[in-house]
């Protein structure tokens, strides 16, 4: 599936910023089962200084400083990318989550997409008795990997209510567990705690979902959303699986990557610092537009 992407970002200032500093990373994911055709960035105003690298995980980041007073700041993406990821077939059900746990403690590989960095707890995903509890409830022994963690993903869609009122960014996975209640980084944060305390590799993939009108409505431009989900490392022969608790799906083309990390502080798409008064106000808009 080929998607045209415009990702609007607009910070609104109630006094002037005078001098700005951040890190974007919006550029989705190119190799594997993503090509991007497209990629381009406008800023507004024009940075002081820009300057592009990988990060520690693969991702694109853009560094973009800001040192002339500005009201306002327009970060406007536009993409063209063919997502070709088929949904797991029914042979991958054959590995038991036992024996990938045992391949991934045996791996001394370091590369960026290794199962050795998304074993251990981090920041906004800790080991949380409470959580692999509630995980462990899925993973019967013996049980295929696929299907363990498909099943956890419906558990949470099921059991916790999606509340975007309930909870920040900051929100600790402990207690929007404890709520119930969150969005869908929360139930990211949460699955992968649950994994991790089970010994299992479990990554924080931030990107796009592709979502459709309510029947009979037109489609509202900047109405699609950024959004969030989780990969789980399924063994050597596998490898990496998406897993969405939000929608309980398997993921596979009506998602688009940007980037993976261990929690969402490694791939926040916009982080930074600003010096200056008052408040400030931020409009998102996203579109997701099969060609």
């Amino acid at each position: 599936m080929i998607y045209r992407l415009r990702h609007l970002t607009t910070y609104r200032y109630e006094k002037p910023v005078g001098f700005a500093r951040c890190a974007l990373r919006m550029t989705p994911r190119e190799g594997g089962d993503q090509t991007l055709f497209s990629h381009e960035l406008v800023i507004t105003p024009t940075p002081s200084r820009l300057e592009t690298r990988t990060g520690q995980f693969g991702e694109s980041v853009v560094s973009a400083m800001f040192a002339t007073p500005h009201r306002e700041l327009v970060i406007d993406v536009r993409s063209r990318v063919d997502v070709n990821r088929p949904v797991a077939g029914p042979l991958l059900f054959e590995t038991p989550w036992e024996g990938a746990r045992a391949q991934a403690l045996a791996i001394d590989s370091l590369d960026v997409r290794s199962p050795a960095h998304f074993l251990y707890p981090s920041p906004m995903a800790p080991i949380v008795e409470a959580i692999t509890g509630y995980a462990r409830a899925s993973f019967a022994p013996g049980r295929p990997i696929i299907e363990a963690a498909f099943d956890l993903a419906c558990a949470i869609r099921r059991d916790f209510v999606y509340d975007p009122e309930s909870t920040e960014i900051s929100t600790p996975a402990a207690e929007a567990f404890a709520a119930r209640r969150g969005v869908c980084q929360d139930f990211a944060h949460i699955m992968i705690a649950g994994l991790r305390g089970l010994g299992l590799p479990a990554a924080y993939a931030s990107g796009f979902i592709r979502t459709y009108p309510a029947p009979g409505k037109p489609r509202l431009e900047g109405a699609d959303a950024t959004h969030a989900w989780v990969d789980v490392w399924c063994g050597a022969e596998h490898g990496w699986i998406g897993f969405d608790p939000t929608n309980a799906l398997i993921v596979a083309e009506e998602h688009v990557v940007v980037a993976v990390g261990r929690d969402y502080l490694d791939v926040a798409p916009i982080s930074g610092i600003i010096l200056g008064p008052g408040e400030q106000s931020i409009d998102v808009g996203v579109d997701l537009v099969p060609e």
